[in-house]
């Protein structure tokens, strides 16, 4: 026994967290008592799987990004800031579940059943009959729920539960992890799908130690700003569908109400000012049409400001380079102002060009043209200045033209940022700008 300071098998420093267990664990001549029997390995082709349907949260966009729904005996964790509308989606879900003839417990263990019950009077009557119990004590949580035997479990939140055999304060690392694993034990043997709300931390990552992650089945993500109407939800994680489906959701009067047809919002919303370009992006297998505004300045700050919101500001600076070198447009001395209308965020390449045109736009103060509808555009912009092709085009390309964009452009109309500057603005600016001070 000695104090350690520093990690010794990751190096790190001040990161070791002391777990004290009341209960010693049994000996080991009782556990070679038990027996170590040897198993007979069985082929996954006569393994037997369930046959149990997916409970469906009466959400559809919810229920996409999980697959289809909750799967009984699955773990699932629901992650995002504080105020982004975790708790107001989840209530909703049990009360339709509830409405629907399932069995559901709420258990908080952030908020007094009080609290709780002002919250759901705003859902409707059927997130009023939720069974709720607010507990922190993780043993009487567990077993109230084997209890209860419900269909669907919600814990808000899994930092606030104690594990009475270590002495650790609730939310450490110890704890969250002691809790997850007998949380995940009871959930497997009773097939009740638990939905576990996490916190984040002030980088926006889930706290917590990373096995709680890899212990829960499905890791969903709440994105968006309390400030703005429109909040994303993605699946990190999922073993029972696919991480590439996302739900849109926007905050109204009665909660968060899903956004079935996101395009025609932003479409609708769009300007065909300096600066203004529709992005025919792919969220998942859904095609989504996004506005992508851009505002070029000058500056006497060096070095000059470079924001990025709804897009990597690593791919932007990589954009003004391509700018520089390809089309000659010298933006050294400006600040360079990016972001995704609607607080949706863009993670994909085929933005691309769609940023890069809204930047020149920007920059010579000239509205894209595309007759009287706003300009829509997708592709991958290469370090050489090729549009480079991006996947489902064909989707993107029907996904424009039912809301009447005609003519997006995209790499099978344009082989180079060049071309597609003087498809965007005309012959007049197909040599873009040598100076900035020319250009205003």
């Amino acid at each position: 026994m000695k104090w350690h300071g520093r990690c010794p098998a990751c190096g790190e420093w001040n990161t070791l967290a002391e777990e004290v267990r009341r209960e010693s664990a049994p000996a080991g001549r009782a556990r070679r008592a038990r027996g170590s029997a040897a198993l007979k390995p069985i082929p996954l082709s006569e393994v037997q799987t369930p046959a149990s349907s997916r409970l469906s949260t009466g959400i559809g966009e919810l229920d996409r990004v999980l697959g289809g729904g909750l799967v009984p005996g699955s773990l699932v964790l629901l992650a995002g800031e504080p105020g982004i509308g975790k708790s107001t989606i989840i209530a909703a879900a049990l009360g339709n579940l509830a409405a629907a003839g399932r069995k559901v417990l709420y258990v908080s263990g952030e908020e007094s059943a009080a609290q709780v019950r002002l919250r759901a009077a705003r859902l409707g009557e059927d997130a009023l009959a939720v069974p709720t119990i607010a507990e922190t004590d993780l043993d009487a949580v567990l077993a109230t729920i084997d209890a209860e035997r419900p269909d669907v479990c919600v814990i808000d939140s899994v930092q606030t539960l104690n594990a009475g055999e270590l002495s650790s304060v609730p939310g450490s690392v110890g704890q969250v992890r002691q809790v997850a694993s007998r949380v995940m034990d009871l959930a497997k043997r009773r097939d009740i799908a638990v939905v576990l709300v996490g916190h984040v931390t002030k980088e926006g990552t889930i706290a917590g130690p990373r096995v709680l992650e890899h212990t829960v089945d499905c890791v969903l993500q709440f994105e968006g700003e309390r400030e703005r109407t429109y909040r994303t939800l993605r699946a990190i994680k999922n073993r029972f569908g696919s991480t590439n489906e996302v739900g849109v959701f926007e905050m109204a009067e009665r909660g968060l109400v899903e956004v079935e047809d996101a395009s025609s919002r932003f479409v609708s919303e769009a300007t065909r000012a300096p600066g203004s370009i529709v992005v025919c992006a792919m969220e998942g297998s859904r095609p989504l049409l996004v506005e992508v505004q851009a505002l070029v300045a000058r500056t006497e700050a060096a070095p000059p400001r470079r924001i990025a919101n709804g897009i990597d500001r690593n791919r932007l600076s990589l954009l003004l380079a391509v700018l520089s070198r390809h089309a000659r447009l010298q933006l050294g001395s400006c600040d360079v102002f990016v972001s995704v209308v609607g607080g949706v965020r863009i993670e994909e390449p085929g933005a691309d060009l769609g940023v890069a045109l809204a930047i020149a736009s920007a920059a010579k103060g000239v509205p894209a043209r595309a007759g009287g509808t706003p300009l829509a555009a997708f592709g991958e912009v290469g370090l050489t200045g090729e549009i480079r092709t991006v996947s489902h085009a064909d989707r993107r390309l029907a996904e424009a033209a039912k809301f009447g964009l005609a003519d997006p452009l995209h790499p099978g109309t344009v082989g180079t940022v060049g071309e597609a500057l003087a498809r965007a603005f005309g012959p007049a600016v197909a040599g873009v700008v040598e100076d900035f001070g020319t250009a205003a």
